[in-house]
């Protein structure tokens, strides 16, 4: 099987299992050969080996029978002295050995995607705190913040950060140990070190690291054993003044099922969330991403409008965003046409489809009504209190932003109000955001009711 083969083979598993699982699971695999029917590859650990083998063997069998080839079985070789780093130090200081070194039970080899720097992420009012605190942990040195807590939904820059940070701390200090793990991953190592009696190995393994990164840490909820031992590691950690960065999909008090405790120690540090991004920064996005594509085709002609139009329809999750611009540029080279208004219509017909506002300003009014606890019929009165006024602001902002009504029909629903006062509801909306942790939570938690 020849390593074009075995690429192809990949790219379909990532459709399947996700990009972070063949980062984390499939990318340390090393094919050697194929004999008998038997497909065998080295693994940098056993581990990696039984996991790959229990949860993705069937799919890679499968899609190998697919390309033509003949498998009835994978095997997993492990060579010796295959010990590696999360994130391998450059030249570690005499006297400190590696983080796997001499361990039997180390940890799967994540590369760093070099895509994920502070020079790629794109900054606006929605993500500006997250950013400045992932640059100033970054730099490393004692910070008046321990741990970082990043938080937000699907697509919004939470793992891009993380990345950014690793990334920086290894030019800046190579010979420091940094760990980045999913939540999930720590799991599974936690329990298989459990089962194979090497508790202390484990122990030693995560507390004795420089930095650790643990992301989406909601996966630990509920997980009693689990949350256990990530509670003494966090505290063993941070007794040695050791940085640590977590991110998840909501704030720490609402991550249901995880401890008080832990909840508890995360809230002591900085918690910085990611709020879904606003046009403006969708635009920088693809403006970058444009930027970037023109380096494969550079002879594709882009119309005027055709990201602005992008950047309004496709509105919740920047990786399908990039995704859309990706698959029209593709296109636009296969049939050597310009990349007009009408193209990326048709192009990207689904995902359009798929991104259409369905909510009504209407279910906005109601869900915004029971949230702050008043009656409909003062959000579109003419009552100016404040009580009143903010939640109506909300109102109106949800409107501009899950609704493809304009700014004058959304006035009329709010009892015949000018579009200019809905402007500056918007507007001023958009400003407590970044300054008003409340309103930034009342926010996500209200998108989310209604996009469900």
């Amino acid at each position: 099987m020849t390593d074009a083969t075995w690429g192809k083979i990949k790219t379909e598993l990532e459709k399947s299992i996700g990009k972070n699982n063949v980062v984390t699971w499939i990318d340390p695999l090393e094919f050697s050969d194929l004999n008998d029917g038997v497909a065998t590859f080295s693994v940098p650990t056993q581990f990696i080996g039984e996991w790959v083998s229990r949860n993705f063997g069937d799919q890679i069998k499968h899609l190998m029978n697919a390309s033509g080839e003949s498998v009835s079985r994978i095997a997993f070789n492990v060579p010796a002295r295959s010990a590696e780093r999360v994130i391998p130090a450059k030249n570690p200081p005499a006297g400190k050995k590696p983080l796997n070194a001499g361990n039997a039970s180390g940890l799967p080899r994540a590369p760093l995607d070099p895509r994920f720097t502070f020079d790629s992420f794109i900054v606006g009012k929605p993500n500006e705190l997250a950013h400045a605190a992932a640059k100033r942990v970054s730099q490393g040195g004692p910070v008046t913040f321990n741990p970082l807590f990043l938080y937000g939904g699907v697509g919004l820059g939470k793992t891009h950060l993380m990345l950014a940070i690793a990334h920086e701390l290894q030019t800046r200090n190579p010979e420091l140990n940094v760990v980045y793990i999913s939540a999930e991953q720590f799991m599974y190592r936690f329990v298989q070190a459990l089962r194979e009696r090497k508790m202390m190995d484990f122990k030693e393994l995560f507390r004795s690291v420089d930095v650790l990164m643990v992301d989406d840490v909601q996966f630990i909820a509920g997980k009693d054993s689990t949350q256990e031992e990530f509670f003494h590691t966090f505290n063993a950690l941070v007794d040695q003044n050791k940085q640590i960065i977590i991110s998840a999909d909501r704030a720490p008090g609402e991550i249901k099922d995880l401890e008080d405790r832990i909840k508890s120690r995360m809230q002591c540090g900085l918690v910085a969330d990611l709020h879904p991004t606003d046009y403006e920064l969708r635009l920088g996005i693809l403006q970058q991403k444009v930027a970037a594509h023109r380096k494969l085709y550079d002879d594709l002609e882009l119309a005027d409008g055709v990201l602005e139009f992008l950047a309004h329809r496709i509105s919740t999750n920047v990786r399908v965003l990039e995704g859309a611009l990706t698959r029209l540029f593709a296109f636009a080279s296969l049939v050597g046409r310009e990349i007009t208004l009408e193209l990326a219509q048709d192009c990207l017909a689904d995902i359009l489809r798929a991104s259409d506002r369905k909510i009504t300003i209407d279910e906005i009014q109601r869900k915004v009504s029971d949230h702050y606890n008043i009656r409909l019929s003062d959000m579109i009165g003419p009552r100016r209190v404040r009580t009143i006024a903010r939640p109506r602001q909300v109102a109106m902002y949800l409107s501009k932003q899950l609704t493809s009504r304009s700014l004058p029909e959304i006035g009329r629903r709010f009892g015949g109000r000018d579009h200019t006062t809905v402007m500056h509801g918007v507007r001023r909306i958009e400003e407590l955001m970044s300054t008003d942790s409340q309103i930034a939570d009342d926010l996500e938690l209200l998108r989310r009711s209604l996009e469900e």
